[in-house]
């Protein structure tokens, strides 16, 4: 897990920015782009991701953080809860679901392992200072 000064750094908050890209993409469709409610839940959903990253990072708190990551990582579950919907909607195809849904899928194990190595490093700091 790398170091990093910025939110703009951490590889979950640049794949969920492309997420929302693509999500955006498919929100612009004519088929779509009526389905306001749609449109309007699955791009919050995505846009929320990247927003809790940034948001927790800039906490300066790991506990904070990692309590951030887990809004992020819930987001990017409702994403996948409105992607299915928009499979049966016919919105997008199984090929668009699939590379969508595991891109998703991919975010919330980044965010995962995020938070796991702030914990870890938490737990050492705390160690550090209880020895002191």
């Amino acid at each position: 897990m790398g170091k990093f000064n910025s939110f703009e750094e951490i590889e979950a908050w640049k794949e969920s920015r492309l997420l929302i890209q693509k999500i955006r993409s498919i929100c612009k469709k004519k088929n779509v782009v009526r389905d306001f409610s749609f449109v309007d839940q699955i791009t919050r959903a995505s846009r929320s991701i990247a927003a809790n990253i940034a948001e927790g990072n800039d906490s300066m708190n790991p506990l904070e953080f990692i309590t951030f990551l887990g809004y992020a990582k819930r987001s990017a579950a409702e994403v996948r809860s409105h992607l299915y919907d928009a499979l049966d909607e016919g919105y997008i195809d199984e090929g668009e679901f699939t590379v969508l849904n595991e891109q998703s899928k991919k975010i919330a194990r980044m965010l995962s392992n995020l938070a796991s190595y702030l914990q870890t490093c938490d737990l050492k700091q705390k160690r550090i200072a209880n020895a002191l």
